[in-house]
């Protein structure tokens, strides 16, 4: 059994440890790009939403390392993401691969299922080898994304643009060469306190705006076009509303117990979303409110062509950035995305959150004086 996954943003680090400690053989994923989406879009529906097709190309590219299973976790609600494993499979036996999907869906109840697919990917019933693994895993995805935190707040921030970045994709590069949870540890804290340790520019202006809409689009930074490298460089510090250790803790041990994290974003959202509607819509509403009351300098909104839940956030949110004065921008991506016009766009928002935030300084000096 060889042993590969999906992208999406730095969760491979963590699967990878997980796999390691398992002792599988394993096959990452090249970094998403241009030939991974390439081959996804060749064979894959042309009106199915962006994440299937890089799915698809980021399985096709560990096909010809010889992986023969997938690990794909699963989803629940009324999204299209929970047919993927379905249709992925069905897809890559239509091409003549047939590969084993070990599908991990929320329990929702039903442990026996999630609890016997770990049992098959870990081909092992030790409940010690099973949970050591596990937690070393937990453990690997709070930090990275503790460092991917470290690399969003110093990036608008460096005196030397670019630095970050030196740090950051040498650690991707490192990361495949090293095996294990000790290893992998200390290069994600290594790169962290390099990171932390870049000199600042203490005169920099730098605005605050959070990022909501679709999960992988938020994470991936292939398919969202390294938003956060982008933004940083124009002096704009971002925070996510999701993140992967966020998720998982969310859905894997909050849920099952009927508690959550997310009770201040529901509530916020419900006098424009009631209910959960599939995706993270509520949680798009919701957080862009919260950041309008934490004092963001503006939101931005993104999520690929066709997302349906996101279309109906993407209705709501002209009403939600009148109602809580917060500059709003959505950006939707597919196959056919420009980076020129895309770039272009980003670009006059900032200036005019810079701008507005300027007039408004004016107008509190005016008021003082």
């Amino acid at each position: 059994m060889k042993v590969t996954f999906p992208h999406m943003g730095n969760q491979y680090v963590a699967t990878k440890t997980l796999l390691e400690e398992f002792g599988l053989e394993i096959a990452v994923p090249p970094q998403c790009s241009n030939d991974t989406l390439s081959i996804g879009t060749q064979y894959s529906p042309e009106s199915i939403c962006l994440p299937l097709k890089v799915n698809i190309g980021n399985f096709m590219e560990t096909i010809k390392q010889g992986a023969d299973t997938i690990v794909f976790s699963g989803s629940c609600g009324p999204c299209r993401f929970g047919y993927y494993s379905i249709l992925e499979k069905e897809i890559l036996k239509e091409l003549g691969h047939e590969m084993e999907v070990i599908l991990f869906d929320p329990p929702q109840g039903d442990y026996k299922t999630f609890i016997n697919s770990i049992f098959k990917l870990a081909q092992t019933k030790n409940p010690i080898k099973i949970l050591n693994a596990l937690s070393r895993a937990v453990r690997i995805l709070y930090q990275v994304d503790a460092l991917d935190d470290a690399a969003l707040y110093k990036r608008p921030r460096q005196k030397q643009m670019g630095e970050v970045d030196l740090y950051y994709d040498e650690f991707h590069k490192e990361v495949r060469k090293v095996r294990g949870y000790r290893e992998t540890s200390q290069l994600i804290e290594k790169t962290r306190k390099q990171i932390l340790a870049i000199e600042e520019d203490p005169n920099r202006e730098v605005l605050k705006v959070g990022i909501v809409g679709e999960i992988y689009t938020i994470l991936e930074p292939f398919v969202n076009l390294n938003v956060d490298k982008k933004l940083g460089e124009m002096g704009v510090e971002i925070e996510r509303s999701l993140k992967i250790s966020h998720w998982l803790t969310e859905h894997l041990f909050l849920s099952p117990l009927k508690l959550t994290m997310e009770g201040k974003t529901r509530k916020a959202a419900k006098p424009y979303l009631k209910t959960m509607i599939g995706g993270h819509a509520r949680e798009t509403i919701g957080h862009s409110i919260r950041y309008a009351e934490r004092g963001f300098d503006g939101v931005i909104q993104i999520y690929p062509l066709t997302c349906m839940p996101e279309i109906v956030a993407q209705s709501i949110m002209p009403t939600v950035e009148k109602d809580y004065n917060i500059p709003y921008l959505c950006l939707i991506v597919d196959e056919m995305t420009g980076e020129a016009g895309y770039t272009t766009r980003l670009e006059a928002f900032i200036d005019l959150l810079r701008r507005r935030k300027e007039k408004q300084e004016n107008a509190e000096l005016l008021l003082r004086y």
